[in-house]
């Protein structure tokens, strides 16, 4: 989706963001993914798989940030998403997207459907995922 759809969609508005702002976005990203690191020694896989989320998402969001916009509307998860895929897909690939993307629904049902469904393994793979998405977020923001 382009970024003009999305803007008459309600998806995301235009939003002028300084570094300082982009850099505090970066490290709720990090201490997310701490927090989901200490949740999966706890064994607290659910919590774990969605803080894992959240620190992704928190990272998606420094990228938009950084060309100008931020969510909004209803389905601001889904915008974050759309988002990147529409401005950073030369640098973030497809695979990368729909790891997210399903990371995402996946968080949905344990959040508000099936607790307790959630394994040590997808937990830790959720984990590496968010951990490496940051990385590219920071080498595509040079920070």
């Amino acid at each position: 989706m382009k970024i003009e759809e999305m803007l008459s969609k309600g998806l995301i508005k235009s939003f002028e963001a300084d570094e300082k702002e982009i850099k505090k976005v970066l490290e709720l990203s990090e201490r997310d993914l701490k927090v989901a690191k200490e949740n999966l020694e706890n064994e607290e896989y659910d919590w774990s798989l969605a803080i894992a989320y959240n620190s992704a998402l928190q990272a998606g969001k420094a990228l938009m940030f950084s060309r100008g916009y931020r969510p909004a509307g209803e389905f601001k998860h889904v915008a974050v998403i759309e988002f990147i895929h529409s401005e950073f897909g030369k640098q973030i690939t497809n695979t990368v997207i729909d790891i997210l993307s399903s990371l995402r629904k996946r968080r949905h049902r344990v959040v508000y459907e099936q607790a307790g469904s959630v394994s040590e393994g997808e937990t830790s793979e959720a984990i590496k995922f968010a951990d490496n998405f940051i990385i590219k977020v920071k080498e595509i923001l040079k920070m």
